[in-house]
């Protein structure tokens, strides 16, 4: 068992043995739920929404190379500067190197996923540059020194008494109250000295507009305008995929994005940026840059039986829908992209023998897939990651001599039944012994928390054959 394995393991007992944690996610999702179906009963078809932006991001997707490269040019053409880094430690290099270049001594950062994964905080701060997370979740999450719950609502984890004690320790002693309106004017005046004396702005993209040349960027808070105004130079980290072909496109993808993540019609600010200020414009950054980042993605899109993870455009709703989720948290997970996508593709990114216990997180009840606005099979990819594992030989032994021996009795209906004789005589003894829940238990996980399972007099087979012969029909 991995390393990854083990301490999921862990932390889901714990998690899931933590009341208060548990009541804080249930009173969230419960919140979302109700938010996210009056949402899309403001959609005339919802299906059909589903059903167009599954093909606007299959077209995207399978036209990766020329999407990107027109929206390249775009940007170019306007002054803009793209990098491309084949993974995050070209694309760490390429930002630090930048704000060592340019003078840089204090970063603000709008949300973006991506930038935790290629881990860039850390490498800035290795440099000696200031980094202030400014959404204000992500805020909250940065002065715990952890790292995101959720991909949508970083601090969902936390409730308001958590969060005044968090503030009072690191902001400001005088706080007395737990109000939230008190406690967000507090991050308030904090990150408004950050957006004043930063010289670069970093954000993520919701979407690559190729024809337009343009990132669009969905907010709730007014942190991401700031971020992308106000510093002289603004930096754009984000993935490979989320390019699609067209301006049009938005007028769906967007209330979608927003109906599936909040429950919202449209989120508070939609942003378009495409270059560096003009001449002429009030705002806007000096320098533009965008880091296009692989970090095998590559080999993701060239796997033509998964490629549609790529479709994902970080919405959460698998996450808010996942038994699983709500039970052992965003944290359990161990990796930046936690819940069903994050399941399906840490694997790919990360490796699949260190990662491949987390498509087994799951029961594949298919809600994730239900609920996913581009309708990516995530249930499936679930289990076609099951498969790699093995094809990989990163299961254990014992477990793949576990599934001979159990093809073997399958196949053979004498030895199937011997086994379950043999299994029934053993448990018996075993419960008469007082053992059951002990080591010496084949069903300890059960019985450990349970009282023990019932054990038939006889097989459902023998009961079958006293049936038909009970009705006068021969046995088959």
């Amino acid at each position: 068992m991995s390393t990854a394995a083990q301490r999921f393991l862990h932390d889901a007992a714990e998690k899931s043995a933590d009341l208060m944690h548990r009541e804080i996610i249930r009173r969230g999702m419960d919140s979302y739920d109700a938010a996210h179906l009056k949402g899309r009963a403001r959609i005339k078809d919802w299906e059909a929404a589903r059903q167009k932006c599954q093909e606007i991001k299959r077209e995207a997707v399978n036209h990766l190379d020329r999407y990107l490269l027109q929206f390249e040019e775009k940007v170019t053409a306007r002054g803009g500067h793209v990098f491309w880094a084949a993974n995050g430690e070209e694309a760490c290099a390429y930002v630090t190197n930048l704000a060592t270049r340019l003078g840089v001594r204090t970063v603000v950062k709008s949300k973006s996923m991506v930038t935790e994964e290629i881990h860039l905080t850390p490498a800035l701060e290795k440099a000696g540059i200031k980094v202030w997370e400014t959404d204000l979740g992500e805020f909250i999450v940065q002065l715990r020194e952890e790292p995101p719950y959720h991909i949508v609502t970083p601090a969902m984890h936390l409730n308001r008494g958590q969060i005044a004690k968090l503030f009072r320790e690191k902001l400001d002693p005088a706080i007395t109250t737990d109000d939230p309106v008190e406690l967000m004017a507090v991050a308030r005046r904090k990150l408004r000295e950050a957006f004043f004396a930063a010289e670069m702005g970093i954000s993520g993209a919701n979407f690559l507009v190729a024809d337009a040349g343009v990132i669009a960027i969905s907010t709730n808070e007014g942190n991401g305008r700031l971020c992308t105004s106000v510093p002289r130079i603004h930096v754009v980290v984000t993935g490979i995929e989320k390019v699609i072909p067209r301006l049009e496109d938005l007028a769906v993808l967007w209330p979608v994005l927003a109906t599936s993540g909040t429950g919202q019609g449209i989120t508070t600010y939609g942003t378009l940026i495409g270059g560096p200020r003009r001449r002429g414009e009030a705002d806007g950054p000096e320098e533009f840059h965008v880091v296009l980042v692989d970090n095998g993605r590559s080999q993701l899109l060239a796997d033509a039986e998964q490629r549609e993870v790529l479709h994902c455009i970080r919405c959460g709703a698998c996450l808010n829908i996942c038994p699983v989720f709500r039970h052992v948290g965003g944290h359990t997970y161990g990796t930046t992209y936690p819940g069903p996508i994050g399941s399906v593709l840490t694997p790919h990114l990360n490796g699949i023998k260190e990662f491949q216990h987390l498509s087994y997180a799951s029961s594949l009840c298919g809600a994730c897939t239900s609920v996913c606005p581009v309708k990516i099979d995530l249930h499936h990819h679930l289990l076609q990651n099951r498969r790699n594992a093995v094809s990989a030989g990163a299961n254990k032994p014992s477990e793949r001599w576990m599934f001979r021996a159990w093809r073997y009795a399958m196949l053979r209906p004498q030895s199937y039944e011997l086994g379950g004789w043999a299994m029934r005589k053993a448990l018996r003894l075993i419960y008469r012994l007082g053992l059951a829940g002990s080591a010496f238990d084949p069903m300890q996980v059960w019985n450990c928390y349970r009282a023990p399972v019932p054990l038939p007099v006889e097989s459902f087979r023998a009961q079958w054959r006293k049936s038909v012969r009970s009705n006068g029909d021969s046995a088959t």
